[in-house]
């Protein structure tokens, strides 16, 4: 049996950096055994933000040597999985053949297993919804011991509280899931300069039926007339017909390896107020793209172009707070938490916002209304401002991302996600002894 390693083990954001047992299962087998050590989480390629997959002085199960490929119906489009395989590596076996993911968040360095328990979103949510809505079936290794398949005709109570359930009800072993076809690895771009929220809002509906993907950059420090401001890119996937000839020559053209990379923890007064409007402008200045045409790596992983980016942030960590709120009064309730963020002194960083469409699954993060994800070096100034901003985000009918919160306190939680007790059930259902928990599931109340 193999020998549990007592190690540091954080999120991305490096924050809270906690002691736990780990083990590397590489087989079903080897999961199997594992359930006997003790309390358990599955962890990926520690992609989450916070305390997701991490368990103080328990274990945890690093799920990326389950990364075998088991078939591919190529005229369907469906590819069948271990749990460990990560969007880059469906991406360089798949993107030759024409096919990349439906669904791709901010970064490629994310496992199947992690997408499902965090029920991933990208650029058109609005469009395509979440990694739900790829996922045919997916086979689970329970706290008994025993593995089962969940689909949405097959437990199907246990297949829609694993997209959000952030790996508390088993370890997922494999997936069956659906490709999109693609003629081009390559995209259409529009970037539009944005001068304020008005501007904002207003672009977003201009251009809603035009492009499927869209993404914003806010400079979070921006006010008074400028408060929203930054810069919109859309896009749609090209077609080979669309591509100029020199890219014609590789329409399926794949990433390379990043030769960048932050080699060590960066001193914390590196991001200061001062430092950090500079890097706003650098971005704002990046994101006005020209070009019309731009990779998928730029397009969906811009950040993946530097390896360990979040050690930019220094030794201390950060956060990524990330909320949706309903477009009814968005106007209103974005002024207002975008002022509290402008004023808060926290030297908010890298902030995204898009629109989400109609959300799915029990604990799952998104629904119809306007998102928001801001990186916030941790300080005490911060721990003493994320609970009123909490607060803000509750009273306008909104919620937090669980696959990437690190602070949310267990009260706050099940106000934003009353469906909590639904999932709960199911939790006692599958799990009474809370064999798979971490400190997530403890912060927020979501063992059995």
């Amino acid at each position: 049996m193999e020998t549990a390693q007592k190690k540091k083990l954080a999120g991305w954001g490096n924050y809270p950096l906690t002691e736990s047992y780990t083990i590397t299962p590489r087989s079903e087998q080897d999961a199997k055994s594992d359930l006997g050590k003790g309390e358990l989480i599955a962890r990926g390629l520690g992609r989450s933000y916070g305390d997701q997959a991490v368990n103080e002085n328990k274990y945890v199960a690093i799920c990326t040597h389950l990364n075998h490929f088991l078939s591919f119906d190529e005229k369907e489009g469906i590819v069948e999985c271990e749990a460990g395989v990560s969007l880059e590596e469906l991406i360089l076996v798949f993107g030759p053949k024409g096919y990349l993911p439906m669904i791709c968040p901010g970064t490629k360095f994310v496992t199947i297993g992690g997408a499902i328990a965090n029920d991933i979103h990208g650029k058109a949510h609005h469009i395509d919804g979440s990694f739900v809505n790829c996922v045919i079936s997916f086979t689970i290794l329970l706290s008994d011991g025993s593995v089962v398949t969940a689909s949405r005709t097959e437990n199907t109570d246990l297949f829609w509280a694993n997209f959000g359930g952030l790996g508390l009800l088993g370890v997922i072993l494999t997936a069956r899931i659906k490709l999109r076809k693609v003629e081009s690895t390559y995209f259409r771009q529009k970037s539009v300069v944005i001068k304020n929220l008005d501007h904002m809002l207003e672009a977003l509906d201009q251009y809603d039926h035009d492009y499927n993907y869209s993404v914003a950059w806010i400079d979070a420090l921006a006010k008074g007339k400028k408060l929203g401001s930054g810069v919109l890119t859309l896009g749609n996937p090209a077609k080979l017909a669309d591509l100029p000839e020199k890219l014609k020559a590789d329409p399926l053209k794949l990433h390379s390896t990043s030769k960048l990379t932050v080699p060590f923890f960066l001193p914390s007064f590196v991001l200061n107020g001062l430092s950090v409007r500079m890097l706003n402008r650098v971005i704002a200045f990046v994101q006005n793209s020209p070009k019309d045409f731009v990779h998928y790596e730029k397009f969906f992983f811009p950040l993946d172009a530097i390896n360990n980016w979040n050690r930019g942030y220094g030794k201390r960590g950060f956060i990524q707070y990330q909320f949706v709120i309903p477009e009814d009064n968005g106007k209103k309730n974005l002024t207002e938490i975008l002022e509290m963020i402008a004023g808060s002194g926290c030297t908010p960083f890298l902030n995204v916002f898009k629109r989400m469409g109609d959300g799915q699954g029990i604990l799952s993060f998104p629904f119809k209304g306007y998102t928001l994800a801001i990186d916030f070096p941790v300080s005490k100034q911060l721990l003493e401002f994320t609970p009123k901003l909490d607060a803000k985000v509750l009273a306008a009918g909104g919620r937090l991302y669980l696959g990437k919160d690190a602070l949310l306190e267990e009260s706050m939680f099940k106000a934003m996600y009353p469906q909590n007790e639904e999932w709960l059930t199911i939790k006692r259902k599958y799990d009474p002894q809370n064999k798979f928990s971490s400190n997530i599931s403890r912060r927020l109340g979501l063992n059995a």
